[in-house]
Parts: C-alpha cells; sequence; structure tokens
C-alpha cells in the first residue's frame, strides 16, 4: 500500500515545493474585506496584496477546517488503497484538529478497513511546515508509514519556532497582549519575540528594543541547532522581503547548513502576526 502525507496550508511551504512534491494541502479558509477566501498560497489573492491590506486597515478572520472538508478527503484517499498520514496545525491554537480526529473516526465507521493516521504537530506556520518537510523526505527515501509516523512523534518537538512581530496591534486583537502593553510598546519601539512551546502553544519569550536587534536575536537562536549541516532551515515572513533575505545571509554566514529557504507567511499566521513577521524555523535538541 502506497503512503501518502497530507497537510493543511498552515504548513506555510512553498507552493513550488508543495507541487514538485505532489503534497496534498487541505486549505483553510479566512475571510477579509467582506470576501471568502482559502488559503491556497496566494493564488486566488496574492501574498503582496493581503499584507497590504492589512496594511491598509483591513481585518481578516480566519476559519477551521471542517469535518466534512477532513472526511471528504481522507475518504478518497483512503478508498483508493492509500496508508493516509496527515500532518495537522496544532491542537493548542485551533479546533481544527480536533475536527480531523472526528473525520477519521466517522471514515473508518464507513471504510473500516481504512489506514489513517492524524498527528498533532504542536508546532505552527512553516515550524509545521518542516516536520512535513522532513516526513517527505522520508516518503521519497522509501521508509514504510510505521517509520515514518514513528519519527515524527518522535521528533516534532524538536521544531524551534522562533518569530518576531513588528506591530503589536495584530496580538492585540489576538488578546496575547492587552491594549496597555500595546501602546507603551508602539512608542517604545518594542518588538516581541515569540516561540510555540513543547504543549503547541504560542508564547511571548522577550521584548526587544529595536528592529534590527530583534533581528540579530533571532539568529542567536541558532545556538540551539542540531547538526546543521544536514539541515534545511525556513525563513518566512509577513511581506518583508529584504528583512528575510538578510536574515537568510547571516544564517549562512553564521552555520553550514544545507538549504535555507525563504517564503511568505501565509493569511491564516499572517492575520494574527500582521505585516512585517520575521520566522525562524530549523531543527534543535529540542524546543
Amino acid at each position: 500500500m502506497k503512503s501518502i502525507i497530507i497537510t493543511d496550508s498552515c504548513c506555510d511551504l512553498p507552493y513550488d515545493y508543495i507541487k514538485k512534491n505532489n503534497l496534498i494541502v487541505i486549505p483553510f479558509p479566512y475571510s477579509i474585506d467582506g470576501k471568502d477566501y482559502i488559503d491556497d498560497f496566494g493564488k486566488s489573492l496574492s501574498y503582496k496584496d493581503f499584507y497590504d491590506k492589512l496594511r491598509n486597515g483591513s481585518i481578516p478572520s480566519t476559519s477551521q477546517i471542517t469535518v466534512y472538508m477532513f472526511q471528504q478527503v481522507f475518504k478518497k484517499y483512503a478508498a483508493e488503497g492509500n496508508v493516509v498520514i496527515y500532518i495537522g496545525f496544532s491542537s493548542a491554537l485551533s479546533q481544527t484538529f480536533n475536527n480531523s480526529i472526528i473525520a477519521k473516526k466517522n471514515v473508518l465507521e464507513e471504510l473500516p478497513d481504512a489506514n489513517i493516521t492524524v498527528i498533532d504537530s504542536k508546532s505552527a506556520s512553516v515550524g509545521q511546515g518542516l516536520i512535513v518537510y522532513y516526513a517527505n523526505e522520508l516518503l521519497k527515501q522509501g521508509r514504510s508509514s510505521e517509520e515514518i509516523v514513528g519519527w515524527i512523534e518522535n521528533n516534532k518537538l524538536r521544531s524551534n519556532h522562533w518569530f518576531i512581530i513588528d506591530n503589536l496591534d495584530h496580538l492585540k486583537r489576538g488578546g496575547r497582549i492587552s491594549a496597555a502593553s500595546a501602546a507603551v510598546g508602539t512608542i517604545l519601539d518594542v518588538k516581541p519575540m515569540l516561540n510555540v512551546n513543547n504543549e503547541g502553544k504560542l508564547e511571548v519569550v522577550r521584548k526587544i528594543r529595536g528592529r534590527k536587534k530583534a533581528i540579530r536575536e533571532l539568529l542567536e537562536e541558532l545556538k540551539n541547532i542540531e547538526n546543521p549541516e544536514c539541515q534545511t532551515i525556513l525563513i518566512n515572513h509577513g511581506d518583508c522581503v529584504k528583512d528575510a533575505e538578510n536574515l537568510r545571509s547571516l544564517v549562512l554566514n553564521r552555520v553550514n547548513v544545507k538549504d535555507v529557504v525563504v517564503n511568505y507567511v501565509g493569511p491564516i499566521i499572517g492575520s494574527h502576526t500582521g505585516p512585517g513577521m520575521l520566522c525562524l524555523v530549523f531543527m534543535g535538541i529540542s524546543r
């Protein structure tokens, strides 16, 4: 039986990579300016246009992937005799993963011989994407579904997500910080650094004065990297291409790595982090 990897659009991997590797990605829905979209990697609404709308005051809203959407995808591929491995957005940040569990149960009631595994990545954005990337590498090597699932469960908490936020208003709207903190932070040019912890929750780990210093502190987190020469590092950004490319150069000057891939943060995560978000993701000994 053939194994296939399914993920959701919160993985924020480059569309060219998704297409080249025939990955199956279930899109999250979102709305902005009264119009509904799906997160289709910038095809319906370009990343640039999305972030321009945010800069002009638009307030997007995001929705869960429904049980029905999961069920349709799982059933399709399981009915074809595939072993389905779904790697999902952190259950601590969205109800969506729980919907995938319900969908799996429903499909198994109809197709009791179906082989479906759903995995809570405990990760977000390219932290999730990095797990998908390495799982796909194992798939290309011909590893069994048991080996792939075992590797994910044993290594998912090694996915280090470090990112800085440029505008505190989006965190305020999401209830991550108070309105007073946002006002003071904006006046003082404070750039919060965040990560995703072992529970898959978002947490502010420190607040840094100034953008340049915040980017340097992102780079310092590479002290936690393990076996860099074997790694592909992912850098994602909220429409701050120059900063992302600068960080890429700094990374390459700091450590000898296999590759560094730069891409946009998609609209689902971007709705909550806003323009100027900069993210560095790699595999460490632990988070």
